[in-house]
C-alpha cells in the first residue's frame, strides 16, 4: 500500500489506533537511561551459584514434555508480557543451539514507545545466550531492558521443532537489531507496515526453522498472535 498526498493524511489518522495495537512499547515508565542495546554471550555460571542441571539445564527435555512433541532437532520459545503494549501485547524470543544446552534469546523493547526509529537507532534490541534456566531467569526480570521496564514478561510458550537452522537465526538477529522500528507509514517506500517487536520475534523464529510457528503478517496484535501458536506449551513465569 503506497501512501501520499491526501491518501497521506487519510492513513495518518489511524496511526494513533496503530501504536496502540502493535507499538511494543511500554505504556507509562519510559526508559529513564539507555545501557549497551546488545548482549554479549551470557557466562557459563548462574550469578550467585552454578547452573542449573538435568532437564533444567538445557531445557530441550522440559520443552518436549510441555509441547508434547518428540525429542528431535531444537526447540524455539516466545516470551510475553501481556499487558505492555496497553494491553495489546508484547513479545520476544528465544531458540535452542542443538547438542549445547545453550539458547539464544532477546527482544525488541522499543523503550521510547515511538512510532518511528531510522536504521541504525536505538529501538532497545538485545540478545544474550545461556543455559534454558538462564534465560527464563533473565526474561522474568526484564535483565536487559534498556532502561526502566513496567510490564515483565510473564508468560512464554514453547515447541520443540525437528527442524532447525541456528547460523540462520543467529544472522536474522543481526538484521532485526539495525532495521530500526516502525508502526505505520514507511518514509521510505510510502507503505502502511511494521518492523515491530512481533516482528523481530517472528523474523528471527521463522529463519530458525520452527516447526509449527504460526504466520505473523504485518501489523498483527501479540497478544492475538500468541493465542494462535497452536500445540505450543503455554506457562507463568514468574521471577526467581
Amino acid at each position: 500500500m503506497r501512501i501520499g498526498g491526501r491518501r497521506a493524511l487519510a492513513a495518518m489518522a489511524v496511526i494513533g489506533a496503530l501504536a496502540a495495537v502493535t507499538g511494543c512499547g511500554q505504556t507509562a515508565e519510559r526508559a529513564t537511561a539507555h545501557t549497551a542495546a546488545h548482549s554479549t554471550a551470557a557466562s557459563g555460571t548462574e550469578a550467585g551459584g552454578a547452573e542449573a542441571s538435568g532437564t533444567e539445564a538445557g531445557g530441550a527435555e522440559a520443552v518436549t514434555g510441555m509441547a508434547g512433541a518428540a525429542r528431535t532437532g531444537g526447540a524455539a520459545c516466545v516470551f510475553v508480557k501481556p499487558d505492555g503494549a496497553q494491553k495489546f501485547g508484547h513479545v520476544g524470543w528465544g531458540f535452542e543451539v542443538p547438542g549445547t544446552g545453550r539458547w539464544v534469546y532477546g527482544a525488541v523493547e522499543n523503550p521510547g514507545g515511538g512510532l518511528y526509529t531510522p536504521p541504525g537507532g536505538d529501538i532497545g534490541a538485545w540478545h544474550a545466550e545461556g543455559t534454558y534456566r538462564r534465560m527464563l531467569d533473565d526474561m522474568s526480570t526484564d535483565a536487559h531492558y534498556p532502561g526502566t521496564s513496567e510490564h515483565p514478561y510473564s508468560r512464554y510458550r514453547c515447541t520443540a521443532s525437528a527442524t532447525h537452522d541456528v547460523r540462520r537465526a543467529r544472522a536474522m538477529i543481526r538484521t532485526v537489531e539495525a532495521r530500526g522500528f516502525l508502526v505505520g507509514v514507511d518514509p521510505r517506500t510510502g507503505e502502511l507496515t511494521s518492523r515491530d517487536c512481533l516482528d523481530a520475534t517472528y523474523d528471527v523464529l521463522k529463519a530458525y526453522r520452527t516447526k509449527g510457528l504460526t504466520p505473523a503478517p504485518r501489523l498483527s496484535v501479540p497478544n492475538v498472535w500468541v493465542e494462535e501458536l497452536w500445540g505450543w506449551s503455554d506457562r507463568r513465569l514468574s521471577p526467581r
